[in-house]
């Protein structure tokens, strides 16, 4: 394989981190969780559709009678055991974080910018928030995944799958996950919108182009 075909893959050791390494890569993580999660807002608040994960876990809660929230904390629990039993190098602290930070960094911006974005805004303001945040999501979740602390446990299932598939680009690879959460999402019951479909095939080729720029940044 020449040097041009060869793909960097997102596992990696870090058992040798000392504490100041850690605390870094944490407030790295920290960092770029609360980037994503200002773009998920911003998109979120376009009410132009939920993002690609949610349509599953919707459509799920519609299916077994649980809260959404419920449901969302289940599976996530789920993802993890399932990848800490079968994979290595992708479950980290920071995974932990991402699971159940998301939601509440989610509510702090939806208070601080609810009152300006929402369904009563007009239509260039929507779209424009919608399309800012998938954007602002792109560059948030590049960061925490080259914090290498730890990535949300969704998230982590389109990485672990482009380790696994090196013949496929990320970008690619992230699309196909994106459209399986909003088929599956759908046919459960799940309310999928235009943002929704844009989410589909903008995120993960966002990623890709934020990755290898946001790396140069994060602690060696």
């Amino acid at each position: 394989m020449n040097k041009e075909s060869k793909k960097e893959t997102f596992a990696a050791d870090t058992s040798g981190r000392s504490a100041a390494d850690w605390i870094r890569a944490l407030l790295a993580l920290l960092f770029g969780l609360a980037v994503a999660h200002l773009g998920v807002t911003l998109f979120l608040l376009s009410d132009l559709g939920t993002d690609t994960f949610t349509v599953f876990i919707q459509g799920l809660s519609r299916t077994v009678h649980l809260s959404v929230g419920t449901v969302h904390a289940i599976v996530l629990c789920i993802l993890m055991v399932v990848m800490l039993m079968t994979t290595k190098g992708y479950v980290k602290p920071g995974t932990v974080v991402c699971a159940f930070l998301g939601g509440p960094i989610i509510d702090l911006f939806t208070w601080m910018l609810g009152a300006w974005i929402n369904a009563d805004a007009g239509m260039p303001i929507r779209i424009g928030s919608m399309l800012v945040g998938c954007v602002v999501l792109a560059l948030g979740m590049s960061i925490v995944i080259n914090s290498n602390a730890g990535t949300g446990p969704n998230d982590l299932i389109a990485i672990i799958l482009s380790d696994k598939i090196p013949a496929v680009e990320f970008r690619w690879v992230r699309v196909g996950c994106d459209l399986f959460f909003v088929l599956l999402g759908c046919f459960l019951g799940g309310t999928v919108g235009a943002g929704t479909i844009v989410a589909v095939f903008l995120t993960g080729p966002l990623v890709q182009f934020w990755l290898p720029k946001t790396k140069r940044f994060m602690p060696k």
